[in-house]
């Protein structure tokens, strides 16, 4: 049966003509959301299981030092690395997604994560085999990266634009609880691991179980990518995605709208390079919010502040469930209300708790900690549920896989890459949490100027 044409509709809140899905698929826009959060979660299990590890045992195992600040900072400059490959990732997964499909592009990049976090699971470390150790780690880093720089803007733009009118920063946010939810994953996974062999068994071979358990998780997700529908916008664009789009033989498109775009970094830098700038920025302070919260904190808090292991693990999972509680009915408002006003109260927010949040530390009272990581990270949801939406509405069709990606993957490397870098050697000058609040702070400043200074975009033409 020949599926039903689809149709033409004003987004709600004024805006212009938005193309929906035929009928057959906007049924099944819910069912695509989900599958985009599944992806999303898996592959910031694997990430956030290596965060873990490198806060609590890879420093020692990979790049063994008499000074344990040093071997903590080789493990989280490994961890760094794999931000530094991510906007390889953006090239090449960008390129994919927006010349054939947001679904091959999702799929590939969930592929090259499980095998990257199996492998880590795998290695022998610097005792067994020597520097080789180090080197194979790094290169399973930088391929965890590459994958990440495909993955978030991807699972966003497949879930927002199969979204209804008027639902699609609710739709966009759903994939965008796969970080919170990958970190809870994780440590569902090292809490109990940690609790049944002992700190020294985790660091003998325990510390292996999260890196091969990706195995399994991958290859659901991967079953659950491959059933799912291609973007409605994305075929539209292309013809179902087997032609060039007719308006591209027209002579009175923009760039962007032509077979030019075989390389859509070089168009999306020539033509949006001020949009691409403050996208980064809006995001650069939730970015360092929240890996300093979940990453940096959990090596900090026990190894410089004498906190209990599971404190810090409890403070940092309570905060992102609490952040994960309220990121639909703020991505919900968001679509009635506009993306600016509730990502600038976030960002207001963050600005002003993030000494507060951090200086919760010296208490060392664990119910202290965890009502303040809870406040904070439910602020962070506050400015980052309707940034989803917000990227993406920041480009048009044919660059907004690398466009949304771009913007987001170098705040995250920025903001979120170098953070725990940074914060080490800051704690190495002045040995108080304080500076964390000053350093996250003075990031989320910078976003809030940028978001200030950007548009409101609910009211685009998100079809073209």
């Amino acid at each position: 049966m020949p599926e039903s044409p689809a149709k033409t509709v004003t987004e709600a809140g004024g805006g212009g003509p938005v193309a929906l899905p035929p009928e057959s698929q906007r049924s099944t826009a819910p069912r695509i959301a989900v599958a985009s959060l599944i992806g999303t979660t898996i592959e910031y299990y694997d990430f956030a299981v290596y965060g873990t590890a490198s806060a609590l045992v890879l420093g020692p195992a990979f790049f063994p030092s008499g000074n344990a600040t040093v071997s903590t900072l080789a493990a989280f400059l490994t961890f760094a690395a794999a931000f530094v490959s991510r906007p390889l990732g953006v090239v090449l997964f960008g390129t994919i997604g927006d010349r054939l499909g947001r679904r091959r592009a999702l799929v590939a990049s969930l592929l090259l994560m499980g095998v990257a976090t199996v492998g880590v699971g795998l290695l022998p470390t610097y005792e067994t085999a020597g520097l080789l150790a180090p080197v194979l780690l790094v290169t399973l880093r930088l391929l965890q990266g590459v994958s990440m720089g495909g993955e978030w803007g991807g699972a966003v733009l497949l879930a927002a634009e199969h979204a209804p009118p008027g639902r699609r920063a609710l739709y966009a946010a759903v994939p965008n609880m796969g970080p919170s939810l990958g970190f809870l994953l994780s440590s569902a996974v090292v809490v109990p691991t940690l609790d049944i062999v002992g700190r020294d068994g985790f660091s003998d071979w325990a510390w292996r179980i999260p890196f091969l358990l990706s195995a399994v998780l991958v290859m659901v997700g991967l079953w659950v990518r491959t059933t799912v529908a291609e973007s409605p916008v994305f075929k539209a664009e292309t013809g179902g995605g087997t032609r060039t789009p007719a308006w591209a033989e027209t002579e009175d498109r923009p760039a962007e709208q032509s077979p030019a775009s075989r390389f859509p970094l070089g168009t999306l830098l020539a033509r949006h390079p001020g949009r691409l700038l403050l996208g980064t920025g809006a995001a650069i302070g939730g970015s360092a919010v929240y890996y300093l919260t979940i990453v940096y904190s959990l090596s900090y808090g026990p190894k410089t502040l004498g906190i209990p292991q599971n404190t810090m693990l409890t403070a940092a999972s309570i905060g992102a469930a609490a952040g994960i509680a309220i990121t639909l009915p703020v991505a919900r408002l968001a679509d009635r209300v506009g993306r600016r006003p509730l990502m600038l109260t976030g960002a207001t927010g963050s600005v002003l708790w993030a000494v507060p949040m951090y200086a919760s530390l010296s208490s060392r009272n664990a119910l202290l900690i965890t009502g303040a990581y809870a406040v904070g990270l439910m602020l962070l949801a506050l400015m980052f549920s309707p940034m989803a939406a917000f990227l993406a509405e920041l480009f048009p069709a044919r660059l907004r896989y690398t466009g949304a990606s771009a913007a987001f993957i170098l705040a995250n490397t920025l903001g979120g890459g170098f953070a725990p870098l940074a914060a080490t050697w800051l704690n190495s000058q002045w040995s108080s949490p304080l500076v964390l609040g000053f350093y996250t702070g003075g990031l989320c400043l910078v976003s809030l100027a940028c978001l200030a200074t950007l548009p409101e975009t609910r009211e685009g033409d998100f079809a073209v």
